[in-house]
């Protein structure tokens, strides 16, 4: 009954862990979860009373596919503001989320045997998708020895001819790694002479705690012919559930088969959420941003040290981001045998880090209150010194 491809999907582990804390906690069970991605902030109220502002104008129709004018031209402004970089507003396309446009971006790119390399720790969606669209997905396996990051002698051992695309994501999730221009400009030496296609997820880009962000397109002319630059509001500006993603490429031709795509299946975004979103881009919330920045990042430092205290845990501290990625290797290298019992026993719940293509670690998320982090690590020391 099913089709072929369907079941090449697996469910997003993030999600299934968030859902099933949910339940136990309908259950009545004292749950404390760190598996969402997804601040504990509500979206700022300049923001909301743009798109309350819009329903009072009616602003409720059908709209361009790849998003009004305006909308488009604001991110082509956040783009030139904050990045560097000198798009237009048809190399633009405004998409349900940046998993949506990540999804248009490799079924309008990938042919069946394309390769598509996805540095480990990766977000559970990349090569879900990669394989969906019938490419291949190649690993590039990493460590916190590199904090995470690919190194040129990696990227240039793992291209082929099949080559098709490289997707890199600065600030990472799940290790929260950042990349130095210095350390792009050296993956970008690698890349001349190739049609290889750079995605780049800056999604995290404005929590950023530690150094300085630099856009992969912004390398060179070269970079910002092959890169494809994705982004959107959900992180920055807590955004998740109104659904707001945009990707920016200099390949009109590419924008145009994302549209056709878009066209057939969800055409335009919500048109609230559209103009919601200019003023999340503008500068408006920029407040806000900052206020919910140095929240995470005093999140950030206590849960680092907090975790670095238990004996047989390591982490790396995260530059961006909201999520530890917790070294569980000196005491377990099951990371869903780790996950699973300490849900079972302690009622925390934290994504095992398999699910990331990364074993023998979990992703904690601090995207929450202080006190429910720092119960959750006491919880976790409790654990590990009654099991380990």
């Amino acid at each position: 009954m099913l089709s072929d491809r369907i079941d090449i999907l697996s469910e997003s582990i993030t999600i299934a862990v968030s859902t099933l804390a949910q339940e136990l906690r309908a259950q009545g069970k004292d749950i404390l979860s760190f598996s969402a991605g997804e601040p504990d902030f509500d979206t700022p109220q300049v923001i909301k009373d743009s798109a309350i502002a819009a329903i009072n104008a009616g602003f409720t129709k059908y709209t361009a596919v790849d998003g009004i004018p305006e909308l488009r031209m604001a991110i082509a402004n956040k783009l030139k503001r904050d990045n560097g970089l000198d798009y237009t507003p048809n190399q633009i396309i405004v998409s349900n989320g940046a998993k949506h446009s990540l999804f248009n971006l490799f079924q309008t790119t990938i042919n069946d045997g394309d390769e598509v390399i996805i540095p480990a720790p990766y977000w559970v969606t990349y090569p879900e998708l990669v394989k969906y669209c019938g490419g291949v997905v190649v690993e590039i396996q990493t460590d916190h020895t590199s904090g995470y990051k690919i190194t040129p002698a990696q990227l240039k051992s793992a291209i082929s001819a099949k080559t098709k695309m490289i997707v890199l994501t600065s600030p990472s999730n799940p290790t929260g790694c950042v990349y130095t221009k210095e350390e792009l400009s050296a993956l970008a030496d690698v890349l001349k002479g190739t049609n290889i296609l750079v995605a780049s997820d800056e999604m995290y880009e404005k929590l950023l705690y530690d150094g300085e962000f630099t856009s992969a397109a912004a390398i060179s002319q070269d970079m910002f012919n092959r890169t494809i630059t994705i982004n959107g509001l959900s992180k920055s500006v807590a955004m998740t559930g109104w659904r707001f993603g945009y990707l920016a490429a200099k390949d009109t031709e590419l924008i145009s088969a994302m549209k056709k795509l878009q066209s057939q299946s969800t055409s335009n975004i919500c048109s609230i959420t559209q103009k919601a979103a200019i003023t999340g881009l503008d500068g408006s919330a920029d407040t806000d941003i900052e206020r919910m920045r140095q929240a995470f990042a005093a999140r950030r430092d206590e849960a680092v040290e907090l975790f670095n205290a238990i004996e047989g845990l390591s982490v790396v501290k995260p530059d961006g981001a909201f999520y530890l990625f917790v070294n569980t290797q000196n005491i377990e290298n099951d990371s869903l045998k780790f996950s699973k019992m300490l849900l079972e026993e302690t009622g925390v719940a934290v994504v095992p880090g398999i699910g990331f293509g990364t074993d023998g670690h979990f992703r904690f998320s601090f995207a929450t209150d202080i006190e429910s982090i720092r119960e959750g690590i006491k919880r976790i020391k409790a654990f590990v010194a009654k099991n380990y």
